[in-house]
């Protein structure tokens, strides 16, 4: 271990994580459809159909093509809600919802990231407005999403603004480096698909975390760890720890991050600019 004046002179390190199956046992973005319809947000078919679009998610069946065919549907589901109101639907239930499903591993591996003085970043598909209030209840130092345009009216237009998928990810991420000054070479990555390859291979240190097909046969073939994680549990059951206040920085935080990855990235932003607002899973 080294001692503090060593790690005064370090260069900075982070752990990267996907959000979805990799630190909580479902998608962030689809467990809250129920409090959506109770919001009146959507409608019970609409319920119905994330229900199935969770399950094609969860049995790990959904390849490139489907996930964007069902990221245009979620897009296109929201066009038009009131931003404010979600955000508040997601405060609101965020704790019934999301807490009971964080996996102990990854609870358990963020904490070690910090002890070992790691930044923490959470590199979700997910909408900024459902990834950055999980972001404090994880104790996330930084958090990288995809947000969505919003109109003069408050509401989602159905246009992207940064799409947080495959490569960019990885891109997010060395921009982040760059900012923050992080060694890319000691930092740590996980991901439960093979979309998220890209930011794996950014990292001296990728994982894969309860892998889909795809990336379980990558990371065998490039050595890399495989990890199952596979107990969900309350925060506040597992350690008096996570019982603390959400870091007062995150919000700040993740939004200049934001804001410098995606004026980054303007050039590729405008060229996934398409009909959208809720994205997929990641």
């Amino acid at each position: 271990m080294l001692s503090v004046v060593e790690n005064c002179f370090s260069p900075r390190t982070a752990a990267f994580f996907d959000l979805d199956k990799t630190v909580i046992a479902k998608s962030s973005t689809l467990t809250f459809s129920k409090s959506f319809y109770q919001g009146g947000l959507i409608n019970r078919r609409a319920v119905l159909r994330t229900a199935y679009t969770q399950f094609v998610f969860m049995a790990g069946g959904a390849d490139h093509e489907q996930m964007e065919k069902m990221r245009a549907y979620l897009s296109a589901l929201c066009k038009g809600w009131n931003v404010q109101q979600v955000k508040e639907i997601v405060a609101e239930t965020l704790h019934d919802l999301i807490d009971p499903i964080i996996y102990d591993e990854a609870a358990t591996l963020i904490e070690e990231h910090h002890t070992a003085g790691r930044d923490v970043v959470i590199v979700s598909t997910s909408g900024a407005e459902v990834v950055e209030p999980i972001g404090e209840l994880l104790g996330a130092d930084r958090v990288v999403a995809t947000r969505m345009v919003v109109g003069d009216d408050g509401c989602f237009t159905g246009e992207i603004e940064y799409y947080a998928y495959g490569p960019t990810k990885a891109e997010a991420v060395r921009a982040l480096a760059m900012s923050e000054g992080y060694d890319l070479s000691r930092c740590y990555a996980y991901s439960d698909s093979a979309t998220d390859v890209p930011m794996l291979e950014a990292v001296g240190h990728p994982h894969a975390v309860n892998p889909d097909r795809a990336l379980r046969r990558e990371a065998t073939l490039r050595e890399w760890p495989i990890l199952v994680f596979n107990r969900p549990v309350r925060l506040k059951q597992r350690l008096p720890a996570f019982s603390m206040p959400p870091r007062p920085a995150l919000v700040a935080a993740a939004a200049v991050g934001a804001a410098a990855v995606t004026a980054g990235l303007v050039w590729y932003a405008s060229r996934r600019r398409t009909a959208g607002g809720v994205a997929l899973p990641g």
